[in-house]
């Protein structure tokens, strides 16, 4: 046991020593500022399993420029292959794949004033002059929230769109369609009503209460109509569920295409 034990704990600190490398050498870099450690660091949920997000603050900017990141990573460690964020909207950031040890770092470059725009408040790794230290003590980090509106305004069509998607036997872009709809509206809802930051489904299974998460379960679908159809009603309950938990007056429901949709479900089979 005591083996196995000793075993775990090496493997969590792969990640700690791969940034504890990289403080080495970025402190002999005058063209970098600082590196913080966002995601599961500030938390203290690393785990084996787990992955490095990185902000590393730069004097000039560099992100967006693909092949200077790109040399700024290779000499991290031996990189097997790198590409930019701009699949989730972000091509400061450089997705990273590492070997010995085999590791998943996501590296966003950013500028000083740059850093001031931030979603969380990160674990500063290197702060050469505490420029770092005093931007995150003087301003406020904001994590990106849609609003309700925004869901209440597209949630209609979208439960229609995956309606007709199962009647047509499209079923594996009604599956796609449950996972979006998880992803943009039922997760983050979930998050918000326990209390935390509406990160998709990141981390349901841990993150809900038990109630909330067999409610979520139930929009998970198999291959085959009636499963498909019982999940988008079972998707549309949790929702209309969530909202009476959650939104608030300002919210202007969509009635009547709430409505006509009700009654195109109930008219599936």
């Amino acid at each position: 046991m005591s083996g196995n034990i000793h075993i775990e704990r090496k493997k969590q600190m792969i990640q700690k020593q791969f940034a504890a490398n990289l403080v080495a050498l970025l402190e002999q870099e005058n063209s970098v500022i600082g590196l913080a450690a966002g995601g599961s660091w500030i938390t203290n949920e690393m785990d084996e399993f787990s992955d490095i997000d990185l902000v590393l603050v730069t004097k000039e900017k560099i992100g967006g420029n693909n092949d200077t990141m790109i040399a700024y990573a290779e000499r991290f460690g031996k990189l097997l292959t790198a590409f930019t964020g701009e699949h989730v909207g972000e091509p400061r950031l450089l997705i990273c794949f590492y070997d010995e040890p085999l590791l998943h770092v996501d590296i966003k470059f950013v500028t000083l004033e740059e850093f001031h725009l931030r979603v969380e408040n990160p674990v500063i790794l290197l702060d050469k002059t505490g420029q770092l230290g005093n931007v995150v003590a003087n301003t406020t980090a904001k994590y990106p929230v849609r609003e309700y509106q925004w869901m209440e305004d597209r949630f209609w069509t979208w439960t229609h769109y995956g309606a007709v998607k199962i009647l047509r036997g499209e079923y594996f872009e009604a599956l796609d369609f449950f996972a979006a709809l998880r992803m943009m509206v039922l997760g983050p809802l979930l998050h918000i009503k326990n209390g935390g930051l509406p990160r998709g489904v990141r981390k349901v299974e841990t993150s809900l209460g038990k109630d909330d998460l067999n409610d979520l379960k139930l929009t998970l679908a198999g291959y085959n109509k009636q499963s498909l159809i019982a999940s988008l009603k079972n998707a549309v309950e949790l929702y209309r569920k969530l909202r009476v938990s959650l939104f608030d007056h300002n919210v202007v429901l969509k009635k009547e295409a709430e409505k006509k949709v009700m009654e195109y479900l109930a008219n599936m089979n």
